[in-house]
């Protein structure tokens, strides 16, 4: 208490050797001393809960794909186990998410590995192949595989060249003699699956953004020579801690994606 007084400049509480009582100045204090020991005591309990992943947010930067045909279920568990936490979700593209995570916009990300980031940690999920996207009425549909040559004959669906997926199938196909001629450019694989659904033409995309096998008009054909693949997994901005509530939503993440 002494120090609190030194520290204000006045006296606080009046004493004598039989009592202590309040000065003016101590009883105008108190209603505010015993809001600011409120205050505190809240945010305590709320930071308790907070660790305890009762409540909270998560925001997570996911790549469209991986956002529209995984997310949902591990979302739907989640919300089951903590319905007090809220989640954010930035479907971005595979640039925006990595720059979302770097600015701490995001706790954490799923995204394709493009290359090394000295910021960035990237913990691998998966490989998935890019494949054939067709209509089943189309005549390569019954086919066990299709080569990226063999696209030559075709009207090609493709995501801008500034798109993480075009880059790195256009690394990927560098070294082939004839190269894919995109004759319709759309920002977005689900567009992609659009124009392929009304016949206008076949798209490579990879197998994830594919809808479920039993779809009633698309069907994929695995594409070779070459097979490209691209790395998804998760990213984090490196030395940056999860929040607990965030660390729980990776933990049930992984859980789901190894079924």
């Amino acid at each position: 208490m002494k120090k609190l007084e030194e520290g204000l400049g006045t006296a606080l509480l009046d004493r004598t050797t039989r009592r202590v009582s309040l000065t003016s100045v101590g009883r105008d204090f108190l209603p505010k001393a015993r809001r600011l020991l409120d205050d505190f005591d809240d945010s305590i309990l709320n930071i308790r809960e907070l660790a305890e992943r009762q409540s909270g947010r998560v925001t997570l930067a996911c790549i469209p794909t991986a956002a529209f045909y995984f997310l949902p279920s591990v979302i739907r568990l989640y919300n089951e186990r903590y319905p007090q936490i809220r989640i954010r979700l930035l479907d971005l593209s595979a640039n925006e998410g990595l720059e979302a995570v770097l600015r701490g916009e995001a706790d954490f990300g799923i995204n394709m590995m493009s290359g090394q980031h000295p910021d960035i940690e990237f913990v691998p999920l998966v490989n998935e192949p890019f494949v054939l996207a067709c209509r089943r009425d189309h005549e390569l549909a019954g086919r066990s595989s299709v080569t990226w040559s063999e696209l030559s004959n075709y009207r090609l669906i493709g995501v801008g060249r500034l798109s993480g997926n075009r880059m790195l199938l256009d690394h990927a196909l560098s070294g082939l003699s004839w190269r894919p001629q995109w004759f319709y450019e759309v920002q977005h694989l689900s567009t992609s699956l659009g124009l392929v659904e009304a016949g206008l033409g076949v798209s490579a995309m990879p197998s994830l953004a594919m809808p479920a096998v039993d779809h009633p008009t698309l069907v994929s054909v695995p594409l070779i020579e070459p097979i490209v693949n691209r790395s998804l997994g998760l990213v984090y901005r490196r030395g940056a801690s999860l929040s607990p509530a965030a660390e729980k939503f990776v933990s049930i993440l992984l859980e789901q994606w190894e079924k």
